[in-house]
Parts: structure tokens; C-alpha cells; sequence
């Protein structure tokens, strides 16, 4: 089935076998963290591996926004926002479907 890679620590697998299980493949992949390289004539061609969970604390949100978007809102601006979101969360009473 597979074989240990020594570059990246992935299994290696060939591509036949990948295509045949690949939903197997993807359960381990998500349940075991396990990684698959896919190799094609023995030549890696792809890589099924588990996504990392991205963490990142509020300072470095903050640094991903440029200085004039951090700046305080005006009272105007917000005023704005609290009206959108008031008629976006307003209780409405559908209209009867057997009314024409």
C-alpha cells in the first residue's frame, strides 16, 4: 500500500492506488493527520496532507490591516452600521401565500 517517505515524512503511494481509495486516503488524512505523498513512475506528483489549524493572536490581526483602517470610526459611520444591522435583524411578518 504504502511505503515511508524520507523527504517530507509523507507515506508514499502510487497514484493508481490513490485514485482507487482516495476516500480512504482522505479519512486518514483527517482522522489520522496522516500524510500521502503521491508519486506517478515513482516521481512525487502531488501531496494529501491534514490542513494546520491557522492561530493568531489579536496583535497580529491588527498588523494585517494598514494604520488608516484601524483608526477610530466616526459617529456618522456607526450610526450607519447599527441602522444596517437593525433592518437586516428586523422581525418581519412573511406576507400569506394565500394572498394575491
Amino acid at each position: 500500500m504504502s511505503k515511508p517517505s524520507s523527504a517530507s515524512g509523507a507515506r508514499a503511494v502510487s497514484a493508481t492506488y490513490a485514485a482507487r481509495n482516495f476516500a480512504s486516503l482522505v479519512h486518514r488524512v483527517r482522522e489520522e493527520r496522516t500524510a500521502y505523498l503521491v508519486e506517478r513512475n515513482g516521481k512525487p506528483v502531488a501531496e494529501i496532507r491534514p490542513v494546520e489549524d491557522r492561530v493568531v493572536t489579536v496583535r497580529e490581526f491588527v498588523a494585517l490591516f494598514p494604520a488608516e483602517a484601524r483608526r477610530p470610526a466616526d459617529e456618522e459611520y456607526l450610526r450607519a452600521v447599527e441602522e444596517g444591522i437593525a433592518f437586516l435583524n428586523r422581525a418581519e411578518i412573511p406576507a400569506s401565500p394565500w394572498d394575491s
